[in-house]
C-alpha cells in the first residue's frame, strides 16, 4: 500500500470516528438542554440532569460544551435562545429536519441553508418534509448485560404505559406517546432499567436509502449540520446501505 492510500484510508477512518463524536456530543447536548429547560439547572436538585451530565462525562464530552447546553436553556450570560426548525432534501431527495437552538436566528437560518445548497440538497418552506415524520416518545434500553427475555421486556413497557416495542440484537426500542414519555420513562427506571436513550423526537414513516453516487454529498451535508453548534438535533429520513459505510 502507498503511502498516500494508507493515509488516505487512516484519515477516513478518523473521520468517520469524529463524525460518530460529534453525533454523540450533539445529542447528549440536546438532552442537557431538555432536562435543564424542564427542571432546575442545578444536578443536585434534577436527576434527569445529574444522569445525562454522568452520560457526558462517559462519553468524554468537554466540560465546556455541557455547560454551554445548560446555559442555552437557562439563559446564562443574558443570552436567549429560541428553538426552530428547518426543512428540506439532501442529495438524493432524502428528507431531512434540523431542529436548532439558538440566539440568532439569521446566522442560524443562514449556515443551515448554506450546508443543503453545498451538499447538492435544498432547503424547503415549513411543512415540507415533516408530515413524514412522526412525532413519538422513544426508550432505548441496551441488551448488553441485560437479564431479560423479548416478552418480559413487552410486558414490563406495556406495563409502564408504553404503545410498542422493537427488537434487535443489541437493544429494545419502546415507543410511547410524546406526552406519555416523561411517565414510562420514571416507571422502567423504578423497576431497574437502565435506560440509554429516553426523548421525544420525530421518527420517519419511511426511510429512503441514498444513492450510492450521492453518499459523500450526504454524509458532508450531516458532517456540517452536526459540527455547528445551533444545531441541536437532526432528523432524518435517509439511511445509507451497509457496503458504502466504511
Amino acid at each position: 500500500m502507498s503511502g498516500h492510500s494508507k493515509w488516505h484510508n487512516i484519515q477516513g477512518r478518523k473521520n468517520a470516528q469524529d463524525a460518530k463524536r460529534g453525533k454523540i456530543f450533539q445529542k447528549i447536548s440536546r438532552d442537557l438542554y431538555q432536562a435543564a429547560k424542564a427542571g432546575d439547572p442545578d444536578p443536585d436538585n434534577n436527576p434527569q440532569l445529574r444522569l445525562v451530565m454522568d452520560k457526558a462525562r462517559a462519553a468524554n464530552m468537554p466540560k465546556q460544551n455541557i455547560q454551554r447546553a445548560i446555559d442555552k436553556a437557562t439563559g446564562a450570560g443574558g443570552a436567549n435562545f429560541e428553538e426552530t426548525t428547518y426543512e428540506g432534501y439532501g442529495p438524493g431527495g432524502v428528507a431531512v429536519m434540523v431542529f436548532c437552538l439558538t440566539d440568532n436566528k439569521n446566522r442560524t437560518a443562514a449556515a443551515v441553508r448554506s450546508a443543503f445548497t453545498h451538499s447538492g440538497g435544498s432547503l424547503g418552506a415549513s411543512g415540507s418534509v415533516s408530515y413524514m415524520f412522526n412525532r413519538q416518545g422513544l426508550i432505548e434500553i441496551l441488551r448488553d448485560g441485560l437479564d431479560k427475555s423479548e416478552d418480559d421486556m413487552l410486558m414490563d413497557a406495556l406495563d409502564a404505559g408504553a404503545d410498542d416495542m422493537k427488537a434487535s440484537d443489541e437493544k429494545f426500542q419502546i415507543f410511547t406517546d410524546p406526552s406519555s414519555m416523561t411517565s414510562v420513562r420514571d416507571a422502567l427506571q423504578e423497576k431497574g432499567y437502565d435506560l440509554d436513550t429516553a426523548e421525544v423526537t420525530m421518527i420517519p414513516e419511511n426511510k429512503t436509502e441514498v444513492p450510492s453516487d450521492k453518499v459523500g454529498q450526504y454524509r458532508h451535508l450531516i458532517e456540517k449540520l452536526q459540527n455547528n453548534d445551533d444545531v441541536a438535533d437532526i432528523y432524518e429520513a435517509g439511511f445509507i446501505a451497509e457496503d458504502e459505510e466504511d
